[in-house]
């Protein structure tokens, strides 16, 4: 009897890796979704849409990308059978999503496997050009002496925006109010019409709607001067010790197999390196980045614990 039950563990073994196998060998053989949680020409939507079309080459799949601005696009993915043919293009505002929405149901970190970040997008503080400061130094003084009357607007409370502008808040120790939008190019219009007084903004939109006259870019979230806008400073060069990475990645559902999960960031990460997706990043002003799905899924639990921290020292979210 022990030699029959060791025989068939032996073939339940076997026949488990062979199905792992035959998982990853075979994927993807249908048409894949990236569900992006914000509207479209957000940056988190370009990125998606450069990263779709080279894997439906790669795949010989359609592989399409989905707007679903909010919570819906996050929880459709979590809720998503558990085979990797849907994914999320998200930004490290989704790190932050249990602390600024009440009654989630899903779990941030528990619901979700990290496949790899795709890139970094360098910020700029922008600001209306009828605005009276036109420095950081001008723009805390303006914060300072009419506390709670201007205003910062963000692509949402989960978004990576949110989270510059309230940790920039934080630093600053200044009161000023958050107003969100349903998508990033809403809030850009609203820095533009004066309607909202500052927005953390990429790099290349920054560039374009400063040299149209349309905004003013005090600083730059960044260690160092942008090549691109060389004469902004860095808030640290401005007299604010202030540095924000904002990265975006890619995520699928937590029981999706394992050997699924590396196969797609294999691929992904083979068309980060191509020339062909590298020139398109580079367009858009971000910077490629690329990890294990293990060191992806740390960098999430990470961060979730220290804005999570931050923000309760800072009576931001719940």
């Amino acid at each position: 009897m022990k030699g029959i039950r060791s025989l068939l563990l032996g073939l339940a073994a076997i026949l488990a890796a062979s199905g792992t196998a035959f998982a990853q060998g075979d994927y993807p053989n249908q048409r894949v979704t990236i569900i992006v949680p914000f509207g479209a020409g957000s940056v988190t939507d370009i990125m998606a849409r450069i990263v779709a079309d080279d894997l439906a080459k790669r795949w010989n799949q359609n592989v399409i990308v989905e707007n679903r601005p909010g919570l819906q696009g996050t929880v459709a993915v979590a809720k998503a059978a558990p085979d990797g043919y849907t994914l999320m293009l998200t930004s490290n505002g989704h790190t932050v999503s249990g602390l600024v929405n009440k009654n989630l149901t899903f779990d941030p970190i528990k619901d979700f496997a990290g496949i790899t970040r795709v890139c970094s997008s360098p910020l700029m503080l922008i600001t209306p050009p009828d605005l009276p400061a036109k420095s950081v130094k001008d723009l805390l003084a303006l914060a300072k002496s009419k506390p709670g009357t201007l205003n910062f607007s963000s692509a949402g409370l989960a978004s990576t925006t949110f989270i510059a502008g309230a940790l920039f808040r934080k630093t600053a120790g200044i009161n000023i109010v958050h107003v969100p939008f349903k998508s990033a190019p809403d809030a850009v219009t609203a820095v533009v019409r004066g309607d909202a007084q500052m927005y953390f903004v990429p790099v290349n939109l920054a560039k374009e709607m400063v040299e149209g006259g349309k905004v003013n870019a005090l600083a730059a979230a960044t260690a160092q001067r942008m090549p691109e806008m060389p004469n902004v400073p860095t808030f640290s060069e401005a007299g604010l010790p202030f540095v924000y990475d904002s990265w975006f990645g890619l995520m699928t559902q937590a029981a999706v197999p394992r050997a699924i999960v590396q196969k797609i960031n294999k691929d992904v990460t083979d068309s980060l390196k191509s020339a062909d997706v590298m020139a398109k990043l580079k367009a858009q002003f971000v910077i490629p980045v690329i990890d294990t799905p293990e060191q992806f899924d740390e960098i999430i639990r990470r961060e979730t614990a220290h804005l999570t921290e931050v923000f309760k020292e800072a009576g931001v979210g719940n």
